[in-house]
């Protein structure tokens, strides 16, 4: 059963959607800036408290890598600004960089720290670092002081954040992705309509993860990607059942959500 109404019109998606959770990933701020006009239009379908929160664009990521970027970041930001209130984390997804791009995580740094020392306080980024071994007290340590959240990722080869040394939380708020096993599941389904993989074991220690994290007082913005478990709207729900299982403190709503100290998506 798809998630959307049958005969529901492409346009209407995104009311449908924010009726019924509290954020969104947008994905396609990815592959190029929107338009002023979509943006708005964003604003305009849905409710007071809900949150966007965007990629930066693969321009800045993966073509110029943090290179001469400064007037494309500077579109983004400015266009993506429309949002207002609406506007939540800006995410950096960098790729898995071969030593071909940097020979070390150290060369790595010495290009990011110059571009993190531009970013604007006004608001709030988030990096996600697909290089397993560059996630260390290292790169924690200069994310924190500079504000801005290290990505924690449930991805087929990365570590979860509990398996590692070091304390990834980098902020007074944290992003999460659930994104799975692509390969995986593409040779499973390629129809994102319902769950193909149970998560249940992978989510209830999420759950229990995301209670430590809510207990310090950390924002907690969770997304989950329908490569996850086949439905990213049924792995949140099933996110937010186990949450009610264990008996912890009911997750923020629309209303709630800028004064509660946990907002999923």
């Amino acid at each position: 059963m798809s998630f959307y109404p049958k005969g529901m019109r492409s346009a209407n998606y995104l009311s449908f959607y924010a009726e019924r959770f509290h954020t969104v990933e947008v994905d396609s701020t990815f592959y190029a800036c929107p338009s002023a006009r979509t943006v708005a239009n964003w604003g305009a379908r849905t409710p007071e408290g809900f949150i966007f929160s965007v990629k930066v664009p693969q321009v800045i990521t993966h073509e110029k890598v943090l290179v001469d970027c400064d007037s494309d970041l500077n579109e983004f930001l400015n266009t993506i600004d429309l949002l207002g209130q609406k506007l939540g984390p800006i995410l950096f997804q960098f790729p898995f960089f071969s030593r071909s791009a940097f020979r070390n995580q150290h060369e790595f740094l010495d290009r990011l720290v110059p571009f993190l020392r531009k970013l604007s306080s006004a608001h709030k980024f988030a990096i996600e670092i697909r290089n397993r071994t560059w996630l260390n007290a290292e790169l924690a340590n200069l994310l924190r002081v500079h504000r801005i959240a290290l990505v924690l990722q449930d991805r087929a080869w990365m570590p979860n954040p509990s398996d590692l040394d070091f304390d990834p939380i980098t902020a007074d708020w944290t992003y999460i992705r659930w994104l799975g096993d692509r390969k995986s599941i593409e040779e499973q389904t390629t129809t994102w309509d319902k769950t193909i993989v149970d998560r249940t074991t992978e989510l209830s220690s999420w759950v229990d993860y995301c209670h430590q994290i809510v207990k310090r007082g950390v924002l907690i913005y969770g997304y989950a990607n329908n490569h996850y478990a086949g439905h990213g709207p049924a792995t949140i729900e099933q996110f937010r059942n186990l949450w009610r299982g264990k008996g912890l403190p009911e997750i923020a709503t629309l209303k709630q959500s800028t004064q509660k100290s946990s907002l999923f998506d």
